[in-house]
């Protein structure tokens, strides 16, 4: 196999397998840093050993049976020198027994050990972004530098970060089992909160050549899946399950045949898939009668809602804008924050006309969303069904500056350069007018 071929294999397989591996092996270890790194040592070793021996045919057990070998010489190598330390007499390692997990003996991989990871890194010894940034370390699998871009930070303080919450949940000890009673109930929202970062890095990668990363989206959907199965009188967690899978059901719409990205009203919806958007309607109806019952809801059972107004509109004329406008205001209410206050103003300038939209934009604290291209895109957007094609322009270009998704800059350099045409045949157009 030629060797670009299988480091390409060995990549697809750590994107697949990353998050069980290292949880099944935090699972069987009790120490999340020593779990990541014989994970990394797997991966080397498929690195070093694919492009000779040739993939195996079950890439997942290969890393987790290298990954435990490697655990096994690690924890014999440290009950050695445990017993040479006390053969010199070292009193406090006296009569004690060398403790080797028989690792080999524990299965390879339980359908909770990812779940157990989050709620492991939403533990609440843990500062809230140290929480976020962990997860998607561990569970999501980006790099630190990816990271570092989406928190705004630089990758050497995001890697001290990271690095310093893996020790703190080593020292404290903490129990690698799923949480329950108040303990889960406190962490729920976390968890949440970090399965929706999941699934958003990957319906829209932070930076990169790809428009999206299904693999993490396709994890935050498992990972909804499993969190409704363990709390399925929970709302909010349907409601979760039920947005990501309404979303995750365009994933296939959002590129056209030359993998450019396509906005939803030029995607074609015979693509969607039917089989999300039916499991997502099932999850939020699920969650409406719990409601019903007087169950409380929240932000996640809100834009499910929204996401079903696109998801049950065979065209985009079709399209409720005016109910999706007054869901967006509720939501303003329960969840107020500036991105929340953008997707507005697109409902509102789809509802009640552009103008509309910009009025709510105009509103935005400067500097709100930081150098994220969301707000200018926007503007953006609603200049241009305005028909301020030179406006809508300097808005599209602002945008292209900001990003650093190569997808996006592309889709938004496109849009920035066919207003600049619109806008000078406008002139040309006026100035013909006027002789």
């Amino acid at each position: 196999m030629p060797a670009d071929t299988t480091a390409e294999a060995v990549t697809a397989a750590w994107r697949a397998e990353s998050a069980r591996l290292v949880g099944a092996l935090t699972r069987m270890t009790r120490d999340v840093e020593l779990a990541e790194d014989l994970a990394q040592d797997a991966l080397v070793a498929a690195l070093d050993q694919w492009p000779v021996a040739g993939l195996p045919s079950n890439p997942a057990a290969w890393l987790m049976t290298t990954a435990k070998r490697r655990g096994i010489d690690h924890f014999r190598r440290a009950a050695n020198l445990r017993h040479k330390t006390e053969e010199i007499g070292h009193a406090q390692f006296r009569g004690e027994e060398a403790q080797v997990p028989d690792l080999d003996a524990q299965v390879d991989y339980i359908e909770d050990d990812v779940l157990r990871l989050i709620f492991l890194s939403c533990h609440p010894a843990l500062a809230p972004e140290s929480r976020a940034a962990l997860t998607l370390r561990l569970v999501g699998g980006l790099t630190t530098r990816e990271i570092a871009r989406g928190f705004l930070a630089t990758e050497s303080a995001m890697g001290q970060r990271i690095s310093r919450a893996k020790k703190t949940l080593t020292e404290a000890r903490v129990d690698f089992e799923l949480p329950t009673g108040p303990d889960r109930v406190e962490r729920l929202d976390d968890v949440m909160a970090v399965i929706y970062l999941i699934f958003n890095e990957g319906y829209t990668a932070t930076a990169g050549d790809d428009w999206m990363r299904p693999d993490l989206a396709n994890e935050a959907m498992r990972l909804a899946r499993m969190l409704a199965r363990l709390e399925p009188d929970e709302p909010e967690v349907l409601g979760l399950q039920a947005l990501l899978e309404i979303q995750g059901s365009r994933m296939r719409a959002r590129i056209d045949e030359h993998g450019e990205p396509l906005l939803l009203e030029a995607q074609d919806r015979a693509t969607w898939d039917r089989s999300l958007i039916r499991r997502g309607l099932a999850a939020l109806q699920q969650a409406e009668l719990l409601a019903a019952r007087g169950k409380p809801v929240g932000r996640y059972f809100l834009q499910a809602s929204i996401a079903s107004q696109h998801a049950r509109a065979a065209r985009a004329e079709d399209t409720n804008w005016r109910q999706i406008a007054i869901l967006y205001d509720v939501l303003a209410e329960a969840a107020p924050g500036p991105v929340v206050e953008v997707n507005r103003a697109v409902a509102h300038g789809r509802a009640f006309g552009p103008g509309a939209g910009l009025a709510i934009l105009d509103e935005l604290a400067p500097g709100s969303l930081g150098d994220s291209p969301l707000a200018p895109s926007v503007r953006g957007d609603l200049l241009e069904r305005a028909g301020l094609h030179a406006e809508a322009a300097e808005a599209f270009t602002e945008a292209t500056r900001r990003t650093r998704n190569e997808g996006e800059r592309a889709l938004l350099q496109r849009r920035s350069e066919e207003n600049q045409g619109r806008a000078s045949s406008d002139q040309v157009g006026n100035r013909g007018g006027s002789l």
